[in-house]
């Protein structure tokens, strides 16, 4: 009986040490779950570097080691310490925590002082700026700034302000940007990662042959969707998501182009073989067929039209 009891006892552990060992890694969510955080902060504790993932190698998405988990468990101060480098605040906190006013912490954002770490839409489709915590009291703390926290912002400054600056939406495609090329290091992904903050035209002008664009495309990051396509939301959204500022468009199409050639070199995109082409063609043709008579017909309709017009003044 005794006998019965040890094995039973060690069965399970020899389980779980079995399926650790096929699956030494965790989904995101269950990762999440085993170190204490919300989804949001989670999420935002990758994005800065402080929590490490890695491709799933069935590709089904990004994974934590068991490795990592137990490295972040074993950080002084876990898990508050954690939590309180990931914390982000909105503007209201924001200037109480830098002791200043609310216009005046809009005045440092519009100027780039400080830099956005998220966004959101909200109810009222106005853009909610984030900002992390941890670097607002840092930027009070340095005496540097302090002839910026009181008295009366530099005429430069002023200047801009006037002209309409707010380096706010770019400040945060450079982090986020940033984020996705620390995520990967397959160069058809870096190419994405450029890709996705510039218009589809631009791209294509970049890259003009249509099968890199499809191969691209399979390696652009996924976009969290704010409201319905070409919705009033999706716009605001757009308009955030995609640079804007000339020099901006400029060097992001400077860095696809040298990304995408970087790519090529590494592996080419792949084509159809010439037996999968021709196939292609053959279905594309009877579309193409229909679509000139549609044409015609219309010419003629129009025609039509116009010459009974011309007959009925």
């Amino acid at each position: 009986m005794s006998g019965n009891t040890i094995t039973q006892s060690a069965l399970p552990t020899t389980v779980s040490a079995a399926a650790a060992a096929v699956r030494p890694s965790l989904a995101l969510s269950r990762a999440a779950r085993e170190l204490g955080l919300k989804r949001g902060e989670f999420d935002l504790a990758v994005r800065l570097g402080c929590i490490r993932t890695v491709p799933d190698e069935g590709g089904g998405g990004r994974r934590v080691a068991r490795t990592e988990i137990d490295r972040v468990r074993s950080e002084t101060g876990f898990p508050e310490a954690l939590r309180e480098r990931v914390k982000a605040v909105g503007t209201a906190e924001g200037a109480a925590l830098m002791g200043v006013s609310a216009a005046r912490f809009t005045r440092f954002a519009r100027l780039g002082l400080i830099a956005p770490v998220k966004w959101y839409l909200n109810r009222y489709r106005a853009v909610v700026w984030l900002y992390l915590a941890e670097e607002l009291r840092q930027f009070a703390a340095s005496e540097d700034n302090a002839p910026l926290l009181s008295g009366r912002t530099p005429e430069g400054l002023r200047g801009q302000l006037d002209a309409g600056v707010d380096l706010r939406a770019r400040n945060w495609r450079g982090r986020h940007v940033g984020f996705l090329l620390r995520q990967t290091e397959d160069p058809w992904a870096c190419a994405a990662a450029m890709a996705s903050l510039l218009d589809p035209v631009q791209v294509a002008e970049i890259i003009e042959d249509p099968y890199e664009r499809a191969y691209l495309n399979r390696f652009h990051p996924q976009q969290r969707a704010h409201g319905a396509p070409d919705s009033p939301a999706a716009h605001v959204a757009a308009r955030i998501t995609t640079a804007q500022d000339p020099d901006e468009i400029s060097w992001l199409r400077s860095d696809l182009a040298n990304a995408i050639e970087e790519a090529r070199q590494e592996r080419p995109a792949p084509r159809p073989t010439p037996r999968e082409a021709e196939t292609l063609r053959a279905r594309r043709e009877p579309r193409l067929i229909e679509e000139r008579q549609s044409v015609e017909e219309q010419e003629r309709s129009r025609g039509l039209f116009g010459w009974l017009r011309r007959r009925n003044p």
